[in-house]
């Protein structure tokens, strides 16, 4: 089993806020009817993941796929697959091109900075810290800088009355990316889930479905952490809520499209 799936320990880094500034037998799934939380898996060097565990009685359901929707989880899976390399020039420009995402006035001094610290990286080297998600994670950041503004409101903690001690934006996104992979169920040859199965649907209409999806389920994670009024130590309890909530919105009878979501809304407020 690779990082994303390792147990262990450690303590949340938090961020002060500065005020105006793939193991596919992976068995660390959950069912659309019951969540039981288990232990959490620590990522980077301290931030956690929700990971949740099944009940040894809980059945395991497999869903049949079209050729065209194996096919869209093949390919994503495949993306899943690579890990982050900061020798392959591809990942470096994807880096690179994520800071100006980010701060378009500011230049980057090099991919090993103190800067990256201003993104919630948890040290002057990014790449120590997407072990949690692999490239996806980067692939993830940087889709959601591209195409939805609330991007730079997440960034720069803009919206609400937030903590003292925030989140740190950049590796929150990557444990963001590993919830879903987990709640989504996709390191499994089929879905074993009726969530997964649903937004396989998604995926087969909209190969960009699971970068949409994170996008709100940040935007999400975001939402419940102001309602929360959360701070460091809630950032499990944060992100448990946050998945059970997309899979309630995932399993809605009318939702035929990811844009449909109610949480779909808080992006484009």
């Amino acid at each position: 089993m690779d990082d994303r799936g390792s147990g262990g320990g450690g303590s949340f880094v938090a961020v002060r806020r500065i005020s105006q500034g793939l193991d596919r037998s992976n068995t660390c799934q959950s069912t659309s009817a019951e969540v039981v939380a288990g232990s959490a898996a620590w990522l980077g060097r301290g931030l956690s993941c929700v990971c949740a565990q099944r009940r040894e009685d809980d059945s395991r359901a497999s869903f049949d796929l079209t050729p065209a929707q194996e096919d869209c989880l093949l390919r994503l899976q495949n993306r899943l697959d690579i890990a982050y390399d900061s020798s392959i020039p591809e990942h470096q420009e994807a880096l690179r091109a994520l800071w100006k995402a980010a701060f378009p006035e500011e230049e980057l001094h090099g991919l090993i900075t103190e800067q990256w610290k201003e993104m919630g990286w948890q040290g002057k080297d990014p790449s120590t810290d997407f072990r949690g998600g692999g490239f996806i994670s980067l692939e993830n950041l940087l889709y959601f800088a591209r195409n939805f503004p609330s991007f730079q409101d997440l960034l720069r903690k803009q919206e609400g009355d937030r903590s003292m001690w925030e989140y740190p934006f950049a590796v929150a996104g990557v444990n963001i990316t590993f919830m879903l992979i987990q709640m989504l169920d996709l390191e499994a040859v089929k879905p074993r889930t009726l969530v997964g199965a649903t937004f396989l649907k998604f995926l087969s209409d909209n190969e960009s479905a699971f970068d949409i999806l994170y996008c709100i389920a940040f935007k999400l994670m975001d939402h419940q952490w102001l309602a929360m009024h959360a701070s460091y130590m809630d950032f499990n309890a944060v992100m448990k809520s946050t998945r059970h909530q997309l899979e309630r919105e995932l399993l809605e009878d009318d939702i035929t499209r990811l844009e449909e979501l109610p949480s779909y809304t808080l992006l484009t407020q």
